[in-house]
């Protein structure tokens, strides 16, 4: 092969510093790195949290890192499982929509551990060099990503995100190419996530992506030993691309956008606390009432027609009883709450609201159809038809949903989410510490030592 994804993507991760980043990426790494926090706050009230962060407790005490929520100290490999699971646990965290991987939430949970554990060891991990690794992580995620046709068969945002934790973390301690390479070797032999859990809205989903942040900073720990791992595993004989993504690899499209864009500025937000491929749906059904002056209940029947990977991952029946991440992943149950409520938010997804006769009777309005589109990783384009009890009928073509970089979050509607993510925290913490989070992210350049900010989280600073 001319061009080895896997040494290219070793170099970056070597070469990148913050002096390469430009101003936009810095400002998106800021935007995102308060995105990410806030959801993981958020993820406090979510499903099996206490348990979780008493099992990683179990499975790694100790004095290194922090959960965030609660502030117990435990290992970094176990705070990296407890926050990666606090991220993604209510389906909010951010997503690279054309790599469909959300890379923040492996990434900054097994960065954050590990750069905590740097400076327990007297090493601080400074707020430049933090953000330039942010960015070497979602470039390596969002690659990997991109370079495939191949239908989900393993959840991406952990298989994906545990080499862009690796190479984030890798960046931070200086390794040189041939080790971060041999620390992706390692990485890959503890790489797991399985769309089942995505399926079944088991709470596994988000816990896979904590076993990967937890596995990116074993296999660090395993290079910098001097302890080889395999070389060829993105494109080799039993490598990550013929056996995760079912042997369907791009490197040409790696070779034409690595060090010429950051991927960090094509991140998506989540507005809302469901699956990404929910979101059109919700966009449509606000856009169209404003526009129309039409109310719930005139609505007869929503059809979308949306590409096959909306319909896989969302398209999932309705059922009476859902679980929660069940419910966060149904087209028609999310398009039913906003039809309910007018909002789509936290509380809208757990105890009796998942039974609320209303979302029901509206979702069972919402059906979806193909739309001829082949790419089998396509988020949009979308088309949704209302027709109305009138007889009316109404249609919108959306090219993105609210949070895409073309129609995204302002600076304000960013601050907007992470201070309703603070409020849904359990248990509540105070609203002034929301604000000491938000000033120094601001000036995260100027921050001497990362660990301050999972400090500020905790309660400690």
């Amino acid at each position: 092969m001319s061009y080895d994804v896997t040494e290219a993507l070793a170099q970056h991760a070597a070469r990148v510093r913050f002096a390469d980043l430009s101003a936009s990426a810095i400002a998106r790494a800021k935007t995102f790195l308060l995105d990410t926090i806030g959801v993981g706050v958020a993820g406090s009230s979510g499903t099996g949290v206490a348990q979780v962060l008493e099992l990683a407790r179990s499975w790694g005490p100790g004095d290194e890192a922090t959960a965030w929520v609660g502030g117990h100290r435990m290992s970094a490999g176990s705070a990296a499982i407890a926050n990666a699971y606090l991220i993604h646990c209510l389906e909010f965290d951010c997503v690279h929509e054309g790599a469909v991987v959300h890379p923040m939430a492996t990434l900054l949970s097994a960065l954050m551990a590990w750069s905590e554990r740097e400076a327990a060891r007297g090493r601080p991990v400074d707020g430049k060099r933090f953000l330039a690794a942010m960015a070497v992580g979602v470039d390596v995620a969002g690659n990997l990503g991109m370079a495939t046709d191949a239908p989900l068969r393993f959840f991406r945002p952990a298989t994906a995100g545990g080499f862009g934790a690796t190479a984030a973390i890798g960046n931070l301690a200086g390794f040189d190419a041939g080790t971060i390479r041999s620390a992706f070797g390692h990485m890959y032999a503890q790489t797991c996530g399985t769309m089942q859990a995505h399926v079944e809205g088991s709470p596994a989903l988000g816990l896979q992506i904590g076993y990967n942040a937890r596995g990116a900073i074993g296999a660090t720990d395993l290079a910098a030993a001097g302890l080889t791992g395999p070389l060829d595993i993105f494109h080799g004989r039993y490598g990550y691309y013929v056996l995760i993504e079912d042997g369907q690899f791009h490197p040409e499209r790696v070779a034409e956008r690595l060090g010429k864009r950051w991927e960090i500025e094509q991140l998506s937000h989540k507005p809302f606390p469901s699956g990404r491929l929910t979101h059109g749906l919700v966009h449509a059904l606000r856009d169209m009432m404003r526009e129309h002056g039409f109310a719930a209940d005139d609505v007869a029947e929503v059809v979308c027609y949306a590409p096959p990977l909306v319909r896989r991952l969302v398209g999932r029946p309705l059922v009476p009883d859902p679980a929660s991440n069940y419910a966060k992943l149904c087209l028609p149950f999310v398009g039913g709450v906003w039809l309910a409520h007018g909002a789509c938010d936290v509380p809208h997804f757990r105890g009796e609201a998942l039974r609320d006769p209303r979302v029901h009777a509206y979702a069972a309005r919402i059906r979806h159809e193909p739309d001829g589109n082949t790419n089998e990783n396509a988020l949009d384009p979308q088309r949704f038809v209302i027709t109305l009890n009138s007889g009316a009928v109404h249609e919108m073509l959306l090219p993105h949903a609210y949070g895409h970089p073309k129609a995204a979050l302002t600076e304000a509607e960013n601050e907007e989410k992470f201070l309703r993510c603070w409020g849904h925290a359990e248990p509540a913490l105070p609203r002034d510490r929301a604000h000491r989070v938000i000033e120094m992210i601001a000036g995260i350049e100027a921050v001497p030592d990362i660990a301050a900010l999972p400090a500020v989280l905790a309660g400690r600073d």
